[in-house]
């Protein structure tokens, strides 16, 4: 991009200004960056719901776990379509956990009124774990269906019929 300077900047000496520095950056590679930050949602899931057993990297194929150990700037060969039928299991069961975690939480809160989640939680206000879960099957390649109905199954369980019906 051509940045116009005004000429009484032109000749001030010191040093380089922030924006010259941030064009002279190298563009990073954005599948990369979008593969940090599923990771970053499945350890924060993780932690959230204090979810045992769960392996992070084993939810990641051999080149995305590579991936996840490379410059944000380089070019790197993410999963491709073809995905092992045992990391797929690995995923999904995930997944359900992370929405069984999570219509339990909204159960919890609801039968003990005297502390809201929002207050033991203010930063996720708002925050919908189960549709989080959907938009984390896109990326994880699992059936976004498959997710959507364990979560109905979950609140039709928990006695929750009239959210389980929207």
């Amino acid at each position: 991009p051509v940045l116009d300077t005004e000429d009484a900047w032109v000749s001030v000496e010191g040093p380089v200004s922030i924006v010259e520095l941030a064009l002279e950056q190298k563009r990073i590679h954005y599948p990369l960056v979008e593969h940090q930050f599923v990771l970053c949602t499945i350890l924060y899931a993780i932690m959230r719901f204090s979810l045992k057993s769960v392996k992070p990297l084993s939810l990641f194929d051999s080149k995305g776990k590579n991936a996840f150990f490379k410059d944000l700037t380089s070019i790197q060969l993410l999963p491709s379509g073809d995905m092992d039928p045992n990391v797929l299991s690995i995923r999904q069961q995930f997944l359900v956990k992370v929405v069984s975690a999570a219509v339990q939480t909204l159960c919890s809160s609801e039968k003990a009124k005297e502390v809201s989640e929002e207050e033991l939680f203010p930063f996720e206000k708002g925050k919908n774990w189960p549709t989080l879960a959907v938009d984390l099957a896109q990326y994880l390649q699992i059936s976004e269906d498959v997710v959507k109905r364990h979560h109905v199954c979950e609140l039709y369980s928990y006695g929750m019929d009239h959210l389980g019906e929207e």
